[in-house]
């Protein structure tokens, strides 16, 4: 069984920083992508950035120059550093991962539960 874990959400003025993690754990055979996506209430999921196991990295415009995403493969962990911080960035955020179990050839996508940020005005 396969788990990730999402942590560092929070409270933080417009223009103030916060950071990220996530965590997988269980068998794990190996991690392909990882990502981060974003929900605002009443709007669909949207893709933040991805990070591939060799750390090529892609972001969505709306957050280009101001996110930085990460992986620690040691870990099984990746982050993302969101400076610069908008109203508009408050959603939930959610930690995505491409992982083949040990015990299979096949890779399956695992969701966090969701952290919640939030940028006030």
């Amino acid at each position: 069984q396969v788990q990730l874990v999402e942590s560092g959400g929070g409270l933080v003025q417009a223009g103030g920083s916060l950071r990220l993690s996530c965590a997988a754990s269980g068998s794990i055979g190996s991690i392909n992508v990882m990502s981060w996506y974003r929900q605002a209430p009443g709007a669909q999921r949207e893709l933040v950035a991805t990070i591939t196991s060799g750390g090529s990295s892609n972001y969505a415009d709306s957050v280009k120059g101001r996110f930085t995403i990460s992986r620690d493969n040691a870990k099984n962990a990746v982050y993302l550093q969101m400076n610069s911080l908008k109203p508009e960035d408050t959603a939930v955020y959610y930690c995505n991962a491409n992982i083949r179990s040990r015990f299979t050839s096949i890779y399956l996508d695992y969701w966090g539960q969701g952290t919640q940020v939030t940028v006030s005005s």
